[in-house]
C-alpha cells in the first residue's frame, strides 16, 4: 500500500462491555502510519454505523445479520444476575433461572440476551437502558441478568452478581461490510484479534524472509573424514596388517596359508 492509498485512519466501532484495549495497542505497535480511531456505539447503533460508513468494522454482539455483512465470532461471555449485596443469591457461587423464579428481574430494551422466556416476575415498565436498570436493582427494585461484562462496566460497591448457568450467552464478534472499502485493513485487525504473528503471509508486510540454517564448521565435516591417528585404533589395525600372525608367522596377513616346512626324504 503506497503513501497515497493509506487511509487517514481506521475506524473500529465497539458496543458497552467490549474492551479492544489490547487489540488497538497491538494496531499501534504494528501500523503506526494508520491510527486506529474507537467509535463507541449501543448495540441497536451498531449495525446502522457499519452500514452506513461511519465505521470499518465493529466488535458487536451476535447474532448479525449475514445478507450484508460478514462477522468472526470472537468469544462468549458468561451470563451473571446484578444483586444487591446483602442479597439471599449472594450466598452461593452460582444459580439458576428456577432460582429467581419469586424475582422482579428487569428487562431493559438494550437487553442482549435472546431470551425465550424471561424469568422470575416482570417488572411494571421495561428500563430505557441497562444503566438505567442497575440503577433499579441498587434501590432494591429488582434483579438483572446480563453479560458479565456489562456488570463489570455498570460495577458499583453495593452491588455484586453471581454466574446463572442455564441463562442465554452472549457472543462477540468482529463484523464488516461486505462490500468493504478497506479490506487490506479489515484483514489486519482480523490478524490481530485471532492473534497472528507480525509475521503472517496476511499481513500488509508479508512474512520475513526465512534466515538461512548455519552451516556446520568445515572442521567438524573435515573431522569425519580424518584417517585415524596412530594410537590404540591404529595399533590393533598395523596388528591384523603387519604384526605377527599367531598362524602364519611373522609377516603374513590374518587369513592366509603359511608356507609348509620341508621335511627329510623318505627312503626308498
Amino acid at each position: 500500500m503506497t503513501g497515497s492509498e493509506v487511509p487517514h485512519s481506521f475506524r473500529l466501532a465497539y458496543v458497552p462491555g467490549v474492551t479492544p484495549t489490547k487489540w488497538v495497542r497491538i494496531w499501534n505497535e504494528r501500523l503506526p502510519d494508520v491510527p486506529l480511531a474507537l467509535v463507541q456505539v449501543s448495540p441497536a447503533e451498531s449495525f446502522g454505523a457499519l452500514r452506513g460508513g461511519d465505521a470499518d468494522a465493529g466488535l458487536v454482539r451476535l447474532p448479525v445479520d449475514r445478507t450484508d455483512l460478514s462477522a468472526i465470532p470472537l468469544y462468549t461471555e458468561t451470563t451473571v444476575v446484578v444483586i444487591p449485596k446483602d442479597h439471599l443469591v449472594a450466598a452461593v457461587e452460582e444459580i439458576t433461572t428456577a432460582d429467581l423464579s419469586d424475582e422482579i428481574v428487569l428487562h431493559p430494551l438494550d437487553d442482549t440476551l435472546d431470551w425465550e422466556k424471561l424469568p422470575g416476575r416482570p417488572a411494571f415498565e421495561r428500563p430505557e437502558t441497562t444503566a438505567d436498570a442497575i440503577e433499579l436493582v441498587a434501590a432494591g427494585i429488582g434483579v438483572l441478568v446480563v453479560p458479565q461484562s456489562l456488570a463489570r462496566l455498570h460495577h458499583r460497591k453495593d452491588l455484586t452478581y453471581r454466574p446463572v448457568t442455564d441463562a442465554p450467552e452472549s457472543r462477540v464478534a468482529l463484523s464488516w461490510r461486505q462490500e468493504d472499502t478497506t479490506p487490506d485493513l479489515v484483514e489486519e485487525f482480523i490478524g490481530i484479534v485471532r492473534g497472528r504473528t507480525v509475521n503472517s503471509t496476511r499481513g500488509r508486510g508479508g512474512p520475513t524472509p526465512p534466515q538461512p540454517k548455519a552451516k556446520r564448521a568445515e572442521a567438524g565435516g573435515a573431522a569425519k573424514r580424518k584417517p585415524a591417528a596412530a594410537g590404540k585404533s591404529g595399533g590393533r589395525t598395523g596388528g591384523k596388517a603387519g604384526g605377527k600372525n599367531p598362524r602364519g608367522g611373522a609377516g603374513g596377513a590374518k587369513g592366509a596359508k603359511s608356507t609348509p616346512k620341508r621335511g627329510k626324504p623318505r627312503s626308498r
